[in-house]
C-alpha cells in the first residue's frame, strides 16, 4: 500500500494536516484541524456529560417506598422531565435506592441538582449528581510494563 492510501498524520508549521485514502498530497494539505478550546470554565460544564437523549441526574438515598410521583412532585419543579426510572428490587419490591431523572437541557438538570441535593425525601436526605461525566482532562493514564520484565529477546 502507498502512503496515499492510508491514513497519515504529518505535523507541519501550520498545524496538524490529515491526508485521507485517495486524495493527492496538494488536495490534503489543504485541510488544516485546530483543537476547539470551550469557552465555559464552570466547573458543572467540566464536568457533566450528555447523554444520548439528554442529561440524566443520578439521585442516591431514595427509600425504599418512594414512588415515581413523589419524585415527579419533587423533580418536576425543576424543569420538565423527560424520563425517570426508578429501579426496584425483584425479590421485595421494593426501590432499590437510587433513581435516574432525565432533563432536555443541562439547566434544568443543573437546577435539580442544586435544588434537590441535601434536601429530604421521605424522611431520607437525598443526594443528586450528573449519571455521565467527562474523564479526567488528561487522559487515562499509562502503566507500562506494569513491573514484569523483559523476554530475554528483548533486553
Amino acid at each position: 500500500m502507498s502512503d496515499d492510501e492510508m491514513n497519515i498524520d504529518d505535523v507541519a508549521a501550520g498545524g496538524a494536516i490529515r491526508r485521507k485514502g485517495g486524495e493527492s498530497a496538494s488536495a490534503s494539505a489543504e485541510a488544516t484541524y485546530d483543537r476547539v478550546e470551550s469557552t465555559n470554565t464552570k466547573e458543572s460544564d467540566i464536568r457533566a456529560a450528555r447523554s444520548v437523549e439528554g442529561w440524566i441526574v443520578l439521585v442516591t438515598n431514595v427509600h425504599e417506598e418512594a414512588t415515581e410521583e413523589d419524585l415527579q412532585d419533587k423533580f418536576g419543579e425543576f424543569g420538565e422531565i423527560k424520563n425517570l426510572h426508578l429501579n426496584l428490587d425483584r425479590r421485595t419490591g421494593y426501590v432499590k435506592g437510587y433513581a435516574l431523572v432525565e432533563y432536555e437541557t443541562m439547566a434544568e438538570a443543573q437546577a435539580a441538582i442544586d435544588g434537590a441535593s441535601g434536601s429530604p425525601l421521605l424522611e431520607q436526605v437525598i443526594q443528586c449528581d450528573y449519571a455521565f461525566v467527562r474523564p479526567p482532562p488528561s487522559g487515562p493514564k499509562k502503566r507500562g510494563n506494569r513491573g514484569r520484565s523483559a523476554s530475554p529477546k528483548r533486553r
